[in-house]
């Protein structure tokens, strides 16, 4: 999903063969466990610019209705996004919430459907409109509010011989102990590693998201990531049997978030 893609996607894949053909080595390294699923709803909208203003200001009519989810527990965090590196059929805007379970996520849902928010006159410019829902049981976060943060995130397909558990791999090989450190390191605020939940998409894609708290963040996470791969010397082909370079893509989102 941005400018520095090549740089960084570069060496995650380095890094993610190094994980593989280290794997029996790391497990013998502070295990990393599932954690229960969190499922996450994301609106994505084409909206002309110049009916952008008008789209912050339906970003502001939700809150109220996130607000209330949040503090009852309903949701455990939400926000909405810009995307800053646009591409001829990609969204412009998208809004999200995460709950920890389906029930909770789709209650949200119904409540924007029943006060009319879905059908706002803003929305109806959307030149394109699409939904999807994730699933995660890779992620952490800090609790807080956060204004004009960043989003990367990059999704990756398997190929279809790839192992069962090669996101359950990958994860706990790699990037949960990249994302865990940055995120001790206030480097980021919050990390997941998504599958969908709702199939809109062939399965077999799944996608690494964080957030930093600033752009400086992300410079901190693309040189944890280089200092990694100079401190491991260790490469080879296990990646290239399992993923599919050429369905790779980033994005790069300006982030409003709120995490209980």
């Amino acid at each position: 999903m941005n400018r520095k893609t090549g740089m960084v996607w570069a060496v995650l894949c380095a890094l993610t063969m190094m994980a593989v053909l280290a794997l029996p080595a790391m497990a013998q390294t502070a295990e990393v466990k599932d954690k229960p699923p969190m499922y996450s709803y994301v609106g994505n909208w084409a909206i002309p610019r110049a009916q952008w203003g008008e789209m912050q200001k339906n970003v502001a009519a939700d809150d109220p209705i996130l607000q209330k989810a949040l503090a009852s527990g309903t949701i455990v965090g939400y926000g909405d996004d810009l995307n800053l590196v646009h591409t001829v059929d990609g969204e412009t805007h998208d809004d999200w919430w995460s709950a920890m379970s389906m029930a909770a996520l789709l209650n949200v849902l119904d409540q924007f459907y029943a006060a009319g928010n879905s059908t706002s006159p803003v929305l109806a410019t959307a030149t394109k409109h699409w939904d999807e829902i994730y699933v995660s049981r890779y992620y952490n976060w800090r609790p807080g509010s956060y204004k004009g943060a960043y989003t990367r995130g990059a999704s990756y397909k398997l190929k279809a011989d790839a192992p069962d558990n090669a996101v359950e791999l990958l994860s706990k090989s790699l990037m949960v102990p990249l994302m865990e450190k940055m995120l001790a390191d206030g480097a980021i605020i919050e990390y997941e590693v998504d599958t969908e939940a709702i199939h809109t998409e062939a399965p077999g894609m799944f996608v690494l998201v964080f957030i930093a708290p600033s752009a400086d963040g992300l410079d901190k996470v693309n040189a944890a990531l280089q200092q990694a791969m100079r401190g491991n010397p260790l490469g080879g082909p296990a990646l290239t049997s399992m993923v599919d370079y050429s369905a790779h893509r980033d994005i790069l989102l300006r982030t409003n978030a709120t995490y209980k």
